[in-house]
């Protein structure tokens, strides 16, 4: 039986873009709206919370000392040393008001990465793949793109449409991540919308369900297997952390709360880590060039 413990009681905004950094045995992920990065060690009381200049979602691992940050100001290397900050690319997506949200490293090395409207507009989520410099459209037409990640041979790419309760999946080229096949439908998702996702080594599909308080687990064929209740309500990504990737790491918000609804639900915002009967694959690093 999966237990659920509380890693940060530092309560996010928005929590989102959970990774586990193995060279570093540490965690990372973002409270979007207040621009912070917090980085921790499964060990440790409390994370360490960076400043950043920009909206960043994604942080992808490129080597020991580096990670490639995707943000609504472009794509930056970040040193994790001392956090200075390099521009690769500005902001690719040529609308107003759009921002990048989520996003994962194909076994190719290539990231996925997707835009979006600040203010949900229909049809502006777009996911896009980069790969040593060099950017592509690869899905367009959604509202807000999540659950971006990939089967363990790298054949099968998944993604969200929260608003639409929609997750799809993508056939792709193994060598490249690049789709070589239509979007079919996943499955559809209730009690809450399918935010972010990763893969499991057994090919399980963990999702966050914003507005469900609970992780589920689906199998390759988008058959519901199992359910993880969690204490707040609007959860946003799981992760696999730790030494031995066997433990899951789930972020939140507090996202268009109140004072009072704030009061009423003290957990929403916090960073959980589930322990259960269940393994993760390490995540490629990005190539940049």
């Amino acid at each position: 039986m999966p237990t659920v413990s509380v890693l940060s009681s530092h309560a996010c905004h928005l929590g989102e873009g959970p990774s586990w950094h193995p060279g570093r045995a540490k965690a990372f992920w973002f409270d979007i709206l207040d621009r912070k990065l917090l980085e921790m060690g499964l060990d440790d009381a409390a994370p360490q919370i960076h400043d950043l200049p920009f909206h960043a979602t994604v942080a992808a691992r490129v080597d020991n000392d580096r990670h490639l940050i995707a943000s609504d100001a472009g794509l930056h290397l970040r040193s994790i040393d001392d956090g200075t900050l390099q521009e690769l690319r500005p902001f690719w997506d040529e609308r107003p008001g759009t921002r990048s949200n989520d996003g994962a490293v194909h076994p190719a090395g290539a990231l996925w990465i997707s835009t979006m409207g600040w203010r949900f507009e229909p049809g502006f989520g777009r996911i896009w793949w980069y790969r040593a410099g060099e950017l592509r459209l690869i899905v367009d037409g959604l509202t807000i793109p999540n659950a971006i990640s990939f089967s363990p041979d790298g054949g099968t790419a998944y993604f969200s449409d929260t608003t639409e309760h929609v997750i799809y999946r993508l056939a792709v080229d193994p060598l490249t991540g690049l789709p070589n096949g239509e979007r079919q439908v996943f499955c559809k998702v209730s009690g809450g919308g399918p935010d972010g996702a990763t893969v499991g080594a057994d090919g399980l599909l963990w999702n966050a369900r914003w507005g469900g308080s609970a992780v589920d687990a689906y199998d390759p064929d988008g058959h519901l297997v199992r359910t993880i209740s969690l204490p707040a309500r609007q959860v946003s990504c799981p992760a696999f952390v730790g030494a031995n990737l066997d433990r899951l790491l789930v972020t939140s918000a507090f996202e268009g709360y109140d004072a009072e609804k704030r009061a009423a639900e003290p957990e929403a915002g916090l960073t959980y880590l589930v322990d259960g009967p269940f393994r993760g694959l390490p995540q490629p690093a990005v190539l940049i060039g």
